[in-house]
């Protein structure tokens, strides 16, 4: 497949919108121990949490938030270690399983907002780009897509070009590219919005901003 790809604008940012609601605010408020939680007017959840969180000692806190956030998807052992461990370490950029990578970060961003620094200071690229099929075909635009496109546009010290170079050519399957991209919105007319971790993508790693590229997805019937 053949796409065209121009890359508007490469921004960072430290904070993803949405992904904590009044719902989780307010369950961390019931195990953070505040009394009388469910008086608090909405406008003041967000306040009475980060005050409850400063109470506790940063790995305390860390746990318990890490609890909400992946005790369905990580042992006790894990999140006695992480919470330990993100208190140096990006631990969103740094963790074995890339698919956590994400709900580390939003646990990592809710801490540092709460204690105004202690924790890592972790930031993400949001990249504006147009991707379009060079004969006009209909094409579902997903993560692995994106990524086989836009590398084409990377230096080769990318990390992605050093560790996926199979995945990216199509010769075996690429499941992290879930992990990779974390949120990929369509704004339509071929304008997408892609954000990913630093660790994957910089703006000085881009060196073409418009350019055309071939992707190959992998087809587990070939050969």
């Amino acid at each position: 497949m053949q796409f065209l790809i121009k890359i508007n604008d490469v921004k960072n940012s430290d904070e993803l919108e949405g992904v904590w609601s009044l719902s989780d605010f307010k369950e961390l408020l019931n195990r953070f121990d505040v009394p009388d939680a469910a008086n608090l007017k909405d406008n003041e959840v967000k306040e009475f949490l980060f005050m409850a969180i400063n109470e506790f000692e940063p790995r305390e806190a860390a746990r318990e938030v890490l609890g909400y956030k992946l005790s369905d998807q990580l042992t006790d052992g894990q999140i006695d270690n992480i919470s330990l461990e993100m208190l140096e370490q990006k631990m969103a950029e740094k963790y074995t399983e890339i698919d956590l990578h994400k709900p580390l970060f939003e646990v990592n961003q809710l801490l540092y907002k709460a204690y105004n620094g202690k924790f890592p200071h972790i930031q993400v690229n949001v990249i504006d780009f147009e991707m379009k099929s060079k004969d006009n075909a209909d094409v579902e635009i997903n993560k692995e897509l994106v990524l086989k496109a836009l590398v084409h546009g990377l230096s080769d010290n990318n990390l992605l070009l050093r560790l996926f170079g199979d995945q990216l050519e199509g010769k075996v399957p690429f499941p992290e590219a879930d992990g990779i991209v974390w949120v990929l919105n369509d704004k339509g007319g071929g304008r997408y919005e892609m954000i990913t971790s630093e660790k994957w993508l910089t703006k000085d790693e881009i060196e073409k901003t418009e350019f055309e590229c071939e992707v190959i997805p992998y087809d587990e019937n070939e050969g």
